[in-house]
């Protein structure tokens, strides 16, 4: 039974385009007749899944993809399990691995404009994310800055999926946009090694999907050194950064690394001011999903208390992918009080709910 007294605001729900031919109203020419006769034509991930990416009991009745139909999400998802909110990010994160950068654009703002008519709409629970294409920064920015205002819009999410680390200078427009906006900025994983990426480990190309997506967590760690590094926060010192699906184990030993290192090579940032863990702690929020689970419970709420989890942990339930996580499985050793933080109130505070 569900804990009536729990507080849910799911931080990375997945609702879906029906098709790509959705989005052929919102488009201009030339993309409109490109995508209505072919379709967007992502690049391919090269990796397959043999459970599939998608929960077979999350198909909507009437057919259409997983989490294509918002009536039946909320009542397979929002009302089952008393969420208060639900942040949309997507199923496109991933065009920025496109090669296009024009067409990546002009994709994400037809995504959000029928985010906007389409999903936003249905239910009041809903809240959308502004999806960018980082291969053009300052288109990327405009996004930000015409969606900005828009009711239910509350951050801005792109790929994990990137030709550079995060932290480099020419993603800071987006940066900019996003903070004089007051939106936190979201990555999220899928397409790495697709499109213009490199390869999705540092060793190269792994063989399988199991290897593929156990990997995930080295390209979070890469961007978070990366943000911290180039100074990012110091230059943007009101930006907040989500980084959703990757995990939140490997965390204590990053920061403990780089706070190391930091010591004996602070010359060659001299931008930073304070302790690398500080601006992690101070800028980046995570979310629970895929929570990792160790054999013994306890030692997850070790790692937790390494890093004061509970005051930038978010739920997520990754709905409606094969490992995604509901509320009353996850977690269930912590306090009511952590549990609130987590489940609920660092996601309201975030986005401002």
């Amino acid at each position: 039974m569900l804990d009536k007294e729990l507080k849910v605001i799911d931080t990375d729900l997945h609702n879906a385009l029906k098709s790509d031919r959705q989005l052929v109203p919102y488009l201009p020419e030339p993309w409109k007749s490109q995508v209505a006769r072919s379709g967007i034509g992502m690049p391919s991930l090269g990796y397959s899944s043999p459970v599939g990416v998608h929960r077979q009991d999350c198909l909507p009745p009437g057919g259409g993809p997983a989490a294509s139909d918002p009536d039946y999400l909320v009542k397979d998802l929002i009302e089952p399990f008393n969420m208060e909110y639900a942040i949309l990010t997507g199923t496109h994160i991933g065009i920025s691995v496109m090669h296009d950068p024009d067409f990546a654009a002009a994709i994400a703002s037809a995504y959000n404009d029928c985010t906007m008519a389409e999903w936003l709409p249905k239910h009041p629970s809903f809240r959308g994310s502004i999806l960018v294409a980082s291969q053009d920064p300052y288109l990327a920015a405009r996004e930000i800055d015409r969606l900005a205002g828009a009711e239910g819009m509350v951050q801005v999410i792109m790929s994990s999926a990137q030709r550079a680390p995060l932290g480099q200078r020419q993603f800071h427009p987006i940066y900019e946009a996003a903070e004089r906006h007051g939106l936190p900025v979201a990555i999220h994983p899928g397409a790495e090694g697709a499109g213009g990426t490199p390869p999705p480990t540092p060793s190269g190309y792994p063989t399988r999907y199991l290897e593929w997506h156990t990997c995930l967590s080295q390209n979070y760690m890469a961007h978070l050194v990366s943000l911290v590094c180039e100074g990012v926060f110091e230059k943007f010192p009101n930006l907040k950064f989500v980084m959703l699906e990757g995990g939140i184990a490997w965390l204590p030993h990053l920061m403990w690394r780089l706070d190391k290192n930091y010591k004996g090579l602070r010359s060659s940032v001299p931008w930073l001011k304070r302790m690398p863990s500080e601006y992690i702690r101070d800028h980046c929020l995570f979310s629970t999903q895929p929570i990792e689970e160790p054999e013994d419970p306890k030692q997850l709420i070790s790692i937790f208390d390494m890093i004061d989890a509970e005051n930038f942990l978010m739920f997520s339930s990754d709905y409606p992918h094969w490992d995604n996580d509901i509320p009353t499985e996850i977690l269930k050793r912590l306090s009511p009080e952590v549990r609130h933080k987590i489940f609920y109130g660092n996601a309201k505070a975030l986005y401002r709910l």
